[in-house]
């Protein structure tokens, strides 16, 4: 009996690809500190932490420490320089836009100089002559409101200890005028040289800020340049910040100080042909003042509304009261209508907060750090809320962190809900 055939044999499987080789199973292993933070930085793409300075990021650190105590002890000639940002920020816009279409910058520039210039000296040309007449005219017959308004006090039906507290302030006013001190003048001379050199800085704000706009991306990037590279995104980040409040804050002035002046402007006309003729012969002036103190919250438009109630009193109670209503409605409308359509969110302070920034800005630089209060609490109040998400556990990267402070998280970090699973029978029948 013949013996089956054999098959051939299969020929040998080929190598299989080469494979990293794998641990042996073992007891399952603790992640370190550092591997979820370096997971953490995964889900977000940023660094996972600030890290400490080396030694270039000291040096950077240093020379701003110093660069901040040379600008303290030379506080007083830095308002022209923050006039000049103002301008440069403004300007900068348009600028970067006809450099987006191949204009060189400098050409954009000395366009947009050329524009801004018209625009003052034709607003210059409509309002200066009138207000010069108008401030001429109450400078001339101030003493006579004084008279008036002092003849009305005297008929005023006042409790004796309210007009003797009245009078006793009165005159210690007096008296402290009349006992002059001539060493007062010191600080009077001082403040004058002050504004000599505040002349002077204003005379070169101009060409400071030609060549800040001109020069701005080059000086973007040698800022990034100085600085490690982990560090710009937060860097970014937080001049984006302060670049959003300072902006829409500067923005909302502009718009509410046109807009509180022509208001107030059109209902001194309105008195002036209803109530009295004095609110028309001040009407321009009145106006002026209420737009630029406009720049102060909250205590702005009290101030404003003084000389214009004061005016009134010239004429009677009656117009005086008339005043108070036309003050009393502009204000209530730009709070409850302007103000939160126009700034929204971006400045939104606590009126207790606004106050105590305009008293401690007002304490450490005057009058602009006053005006200066706003805008800076409000953007170290974002930076603050930034920099807390950043160090939070586990840490965000800047995008999520800029994200969360404003309110919204991204759509990666929100997990999706789960689709609804069949009903259960049990709970059904419940």
């Amino acid at each position: 009996m013949d013996e089956p055939v054999r098959p051939d044999p299969a020929p040998p499987p080929a190598d299989p690809p080469a494979t990293p080789p794998t641990r042996p199973p073992g007891p399952i292993e603790t992640a370190s500190p550092s591997a979820s933070g370096a997971a953490a930085a995964g889900r977000t793409g940023g660094p996972h932490r600030l890290t400490a300075p080396t030694p270039r990021a000291t040096l950077v650190i240093a020379a701003a420490i110093v660069l901040g105590l040379v600008l303290y002890v030379g506080s007083s000639a830095l308002a022209p320089f923050v006039v000049g940002l103002v301008l440069a920020y403004l300007l900068d816009m348009p600028v970067e836009r006809m450099s987006r279409v191949g204009l060189p910058r400098w050409l954009a520039v000395l366009i947009v100089y050329a524009i801004v210039v018209f625009i003052v000296v034709e607003a210059v040309v409509l309002t200066l002559r009138p207000l010069a007449d108008e401030l001429a005219t109450f400078i001339r017959e101030f003493p006579s409101f004084t008279a008036q308004v002092s003849d009305m006090y005297a008929h005023l039906d006042l409790a004796p200890t309210l007009r003797n507290a009245i009078d006793t302030w009165l005159s210690e006013l007096a008296t402290g005028i009349g006992g002059f001190n001539p060493t007062a003048l010191l600080p009077v001379v001082s403040g004058i040289a002050g504004i000599v050199a505040s002349i002077v800085g204003y005379i070169l704000i101009p060409v400071w800020v030609f060549y800040l706009i001109k020069d701005r991306p080059a000086l973007t990037a040698a800022a990034q340049r100085s600085m490690p590279a982990e560090w710009w995104p937060d860097v970014r980040a937080i001049s984006n910040i302060a670049l959003r409040v300072f902006g829409q804050w500067l923005r909302g002035q502009l718009f509410l100080g046109l807009t509180v002046g022509f208001a107030t402007f059109a209902g001194l006309i309105l008195l002036s042909t209803t109530v009295d003729p004095i609110f028309g012969r001040f009407a321009v002036l009145l106006s002026v003042v209420a737009g630029v103190l406009e720049l102060l919250p909250i205590i702005g438009p009290i101030i404003a509304a003084i000389p214009a109630v004061l005016l009134a009193l010239t004429a009677g109670l009656d117009t005086a009261v008339a005043a108070v209503i036309l003050y009393t409605v502009i204000q209530q409308l730009e709070n409850n209508f302007l103000v939160p359509k126009i700034q929204g969110d971006a400045v939104e302070l606590h009126p207790s907060a606004v106050m105590f920034a305009l008293v401690i800005g007002g304490a450490i630089a005057g009058l602009l750090g006053a005006i200066l209060a706003l805008p800076i609490t409000a953007a170290a109040r974002d930076v603050f809320r930034y920099l807390f998400h950043r160090v939070d556990e586990p840490p965000m990267g800047p995008d999520e962190a800029l994200a969360f402070m404003r309110g919204r998280a991204p759509a990666a970090a929100i997990p999706e809900p789960e689709p609804p699973g069949p009903p259960d029978r049990a709970a059904a029948e419940v």
